[in-house]
């Protein structure tokens, strides 16, 4: 996994090792500044950020990649996946940014708290979407509950848009320091906020469409993302210390690991996609070839044959993209075709094929091939099809970030994947089964969050999440 570095040191931690005592009237004492760092503790948990993406097994459910060696992943072995890090990391880092009294040197204090509630949001989001119900409500206290409540899905998603809502209404002119990500610009991250709160409400379409509905429309007109510009990204370093995942294990490691799946480069390669140049390298004969997903033994002369993740994503610099605007675009189009937005085929045609334009914009750095591409019969928008293309082509522009690729193919149910044979009772996992740990030192709501599964079902990679409506 990504190596998470932490260059602040959290004040939680700090406070504990005060104790000397200081007279006030002479010194102020370091360890219990009257106000805490928020942009500090912010920066913190951005750091986390890539490895929402970067994951050895995120990245393997929507069949991104397959591995030419040590094969588990690709056919699902793992079952329970920790969720501690998160909660001890991001989460706690901005509680406390939430609940303490901030410096305002830093920038405006309605903006650190703003940013923290989206960064919050998105953090969760991610989390619930991977395990379901989570402790949210009794989470981030530090040491104040060690087995807190596990919440619905629902419940969360709820809390979530309006942590979002307050987050747009509170910002104000002036933007904050130590934010690695937008550089401080508020008016990037309130486009943010108002961009996943889209996203997470397009996940609602098949178990609640009028709540979705709503939430997404409004989170359009409170403003989302509007160019590749306002593109939410992490922005490594050609450094040791802030550098890509997919550079330490190619580069520093000599994994050779990682090809582009044949589902893949099979959906791709026909089109003469633009993107699969960027997304893998061409084998030693010259050619695109996508490696078998999920074989049962990997193999490592099958590297010279296939292609393996393309070079420029895996550079030490190579940055990792998290929420993009050609995906709020693809959002769009769905929305129109189904009805959330007006203007039926009409605007979903629009959107769909600006989404595609900035998508290939955003992957290659240039949009001269998207006329010729746009050519294509498959590509062509078609009525009858729309959600299917719209979800392929969401499918190929979220490449890499596996997790919400994963998540997609879970509501859409396209692109039509697979599981390998033998693997996990011949089925794509739905979830991720909760950290093994939680069924003895949080026992009563662990077994009461397993209990309620809303559509049934054990601790495991099987169980359907709430939106996930069969």
């Amino acid at each position: 996994m990504l190596k998470i570095l932490k260059p602040f040191l959290p004040i939680i931690v700090i406070g504990f090792f005060a104790c000397t005592k200081f007279d006030s009237s002479y010194y102020s004492d370091p360890n219990n500044p009257s106000a805490a760092s928020g942009t500090q503790l912010i920066a913190n948990a951005e750091l986390y950020l890539p490895s929402i993406s970067s994951s050895v097994y995120g990245v393997h459910y929507p069949q991104y990649l397959s591995l030419t060696t040590f094969t588990d992943n690709s056919r699902y072995i793992a079952t329970n996946f920790s969720f501690t890090s998160w909660y001890t990391g991001p989460i706690i880092d901005l509680q406390k940014a939430l609940t303490s009294q901030l410096n305002a040197n830093e920038g405006p204090v309605a903006n650190q708290v703003a940013v923290a509630k989206i960064l919050k949001a998105y953090f969760m989001w991610f989390m619930t979407d991977r395990w379901g119900d989570l402790p949210y409500s009794e989470a981030g206290r530090a040491a104040g509950n060690f087995s807190p409540k596990y919440d619905k899905q629902k419940d969360i998603y709820d809390s979530l848009f309006l942590l979002l809502d307050e987050a747009n209404a509170a910002f104000v002119s002036g933007n904050i320091l130590n934010d690695i990500v937008y550089k401080g610009d508020v008016s990037k991250w309130k486009k943010m906020g108002n961009t996943i709160h889209a996203l997470m409400a397009l996940r609602l379409s098949k178990v609640d469409a009028a709540k979705g509905k709503a939430e997404f429309v409004k989170a359009i007109n409170n403003g989302i993302m509007t160019a590749n510009t306002d593109n939410f990204l992490f922005p490594h370093l050609a450094d040791a210390t802030m550098e890509n995942f997919w550079y330490n294990s190619f580069t520093r490691l000599g994994r050779q690991w990682y090809a582009l799946s044949k589902p893949l480069v099979d959906y791709m390669k026909p089109l003469s996609d633009p993107r699969l140049p960027v997304f893998g390298d061409k084998n030693n004969a010259g050619q695109y070839v996508g490696l078998e997903y999920g074989k049962e033994v990997g193999n490592s002369n099958d590297i010279p044959s296939i292609s393996l993740l393309g070079t420029g994503l895996r550079q030490q610099n190579s940055p990792v993209y998290l929420v993009t605007y050609a995906q709020v675009l693809f959002a769009k189009a769905e929305a129109a075709k189904i009805g959330w937005l007006d203007g039926g085929d009409a605007v979903a045609k629009t959107n769909y094929e600006e989404a595609i334009k900035q998508s290939i914009a955003q992957w290659t750095g240039s949009t001269a091939s998207v006329a010729a591409f746009m050519t294509n019969p498959d590509i062509i928008y078609d009525p009858a099809n729309a959600i299917k293309q719209i979800s392929y082509q969401r499918w190929v522009h979220l490449f890499l970030h596996g997790y919400e690729g994963w998540a997609e193919w879970r509501r859409t149910g396209y692109p039509l994947l697979v599981a390998p044979a033998g693997a996990n009772g011949g089925q794509i996992p739905r979830r991720e089964g909760y950290p093994t740990q939680e069924a003895n030192i949080n026992k009563a709501n662990y077994d009461a969050a397993v209990a309620a599964f809303p559509y049934g079902g054990t601790d495991g990679l099987n169980t359907r999440v709430w939106w996930d409506k069969p």
